[in-house]
């Protein structure tokens, strides 16, 4: 490992990278619920078990290393066993736990000597607050930035982790609110992709008008609504496909031609002319750079054209 932290941020800026993300939409609760203040304990059944599957093929198969970071959630060692028990299931049981609470506990040399030896690294559910502001700046952090940009390497994350895998990140916003201005929190992810935006749970909660919010202040970027047991695997950086059983929804605000939003006072109605949306099942893709959708990814006629 030759250059800085610095350094590692200006090359996912400017370099396709040879890894892979695989952001989940979540089809479990596992913490606390940022819009009701409650803490979930049902519902841990990995309904997502495909997906699981999925993450165990794109990481190298059942022998793969991978490790699951508990961070973002309130109930760590509950969700990590369900996720032991679940990757069991879909065949894999070289799968490690990493139950990093603090910033104190993010520098363990033992951390990141796993995290450096890993085939990939799956960021749990929970309040993707804790990852962007346990992680942020660390040298862990960098570790798998590095490896993401430099080795075939798969960085997943499911609901908040998913969500915290962007540069722009929502953090919060009451769904029933969202078309107000000032409603939608935004910060810094873990940095991955600069131009897009996830959000999760994202039909089942109706988290459009949030995610709509958020690309018409940040246009450059794309908005990525991911439904639950369905997630976006994305490759060089560019090129995404849709997988699980629900839908993905993209919504572009390149050609956005009005928005109130600038203008306004916090708490008014928001308007915005001319969004673009896209809804992906299972196999649809898109790309980024071209901000093209393809029926189909696996046909090679028309990722190329």
């Amino acid at each position: 490992m030759l250059f800085s932290i610095n350094s590692a941020l200006i090359y996912l800026e400017n370099m396709s990278p040879k890894g892979k993300l695989l952001a989940i939409g979540g089809a479990e609760d596992k913490g606390t619920d940022l819009e009701k203040g409650e803490i979930h304990r049902n519902n841990l059944n990995f309904f997502e078990l495909g997906i699981l599957k999925k993450i165990v093929e794109e990481a190298g198969g059942p022998d793969a290393r991978i490790e699951v970071i508990t961070t973002a959630s309130m109930i760590p060692y509950e969700v990590g066993n369900n996720y032991l028990d679940a990757f069991g299931k879909s065949g894999s049981t070289n799968v490690g736990l990493i139950h990093i609470r603090n910033r104190e506990d993010v520098h363990e040399d033992a951390y990141l000597q796993r995290v450096a030896e890993a085939d990939c690294v799956l960021f749990s559910g929970g309040n993707q607050m804790r990852l962007s502001t346990i992680f942020g700046g660390t040298k862990l952090l960098w570790v798998i930035q590095d490896r993401y940009l430099n080795e075939n390497f798969l960085v997943a994350g499911t609901s908040a982790g998913a969500m915290a895998m962007s540069k722009t990140m929502i953090y919060e916003g009451n769904a029933t609110r969202a078309h107000l201005k000032g409603e939608v929190k935004i910060t810094t992810g873990l940095g991955f992709m600069d131009n897009v935006i996830f959000d999760s749970h994202f039909e089942k909660r109706g988290r459009f008008a949030r995610l709509a919010q958020a690309v018409s202040t940040n246009p450059s970027c794309i908005g990525i609504g991911l439904g639950e047991d369905t997630g976006m695997l994305v490759k060089d950086g560019n090129l995404m496909e849709a997988i699980g059983s629900g839908l993905v929804i993209i919504i572009d605000g390149h050609d956005i031609r009005h928005t109130n939003i600038a203008d306004i006072s916090e708490g008014n109605p928001i308007s915005i002319e001319q969004l673009v949306v896209h809804f992906c099942e299972h196999g649809n893709g898109y790309k980024l750079s071209e901000r093209k959708f393809f029926m189909k990814i696996d046909d090679e006629k028309q990722v190329k054209a």
